[in-house]
C-alpha cells in the first residue's frame, strides 16, 4: 500500500510538471510567433517603415500640385500656367510650337 501511494505521489508530481512545462512551451511559442509576438512585432516595424516612405512621397506630390494650383488661382493667375493648362485641355498647339508628351 505504501508503494502505491508514492507512486501516485510521484505522477501527480510528474503531471504538474508536465502540465506547467506545456503551458510555459505554448506561452513562449505564441510570444515568439504569435500575432502580438516578435515576428509579428518586426513585420509591423518593416510595414510602418514603408508607409512612412510613401508617406513622405505623397506629401511632397501633395505641395508640388498645391504650387501648381496656386499658380492657377484667381487672385494671382500666372498667364503661363494658364496658356499651358488651355492648350493640354483644348489639344491646341500653336504651328511653331514644339510639343513635348510626356507620360505620367
Amino acid at each position: 500500500m505504501v508503494s502505491r501511494a508514492r507512486f501516485k505521489a510521484f505522477l501527480t508530481g510528474l503531471a504538474l510538471y508536465a502540465i506547467a512545462a506545456g503551458f510555459i512551451t505554448y506561452f513562449g511559442v505564441n510570444a515568439y510567433t504569435g500575432r502580438y509576438g516578435i515576428n509579428a512585432r518586426i513585420e509591423l516595424e518593416k510595414e510602418a517603415a514603408t508607409l512612412s516612405a510613401e508617406l513622405a512621397r505623397l506629401k511632397a506630390d501633395r505641395a508640388e500640385e498645391e504650387k501648381r494650383v496656386a499658380l492657377l488661382r484667381s487672385d494671382k493667375v500666372d498667364p503661363d500656367m494658364l496658356d499651358e493648362r488651355a492648350r493640354y485641355q483644348l489639344d491646341y498647339a500653336h504651328p511653331r510650337d514644339l510639343v513635348r508628351v510626356l507620360s505620367r
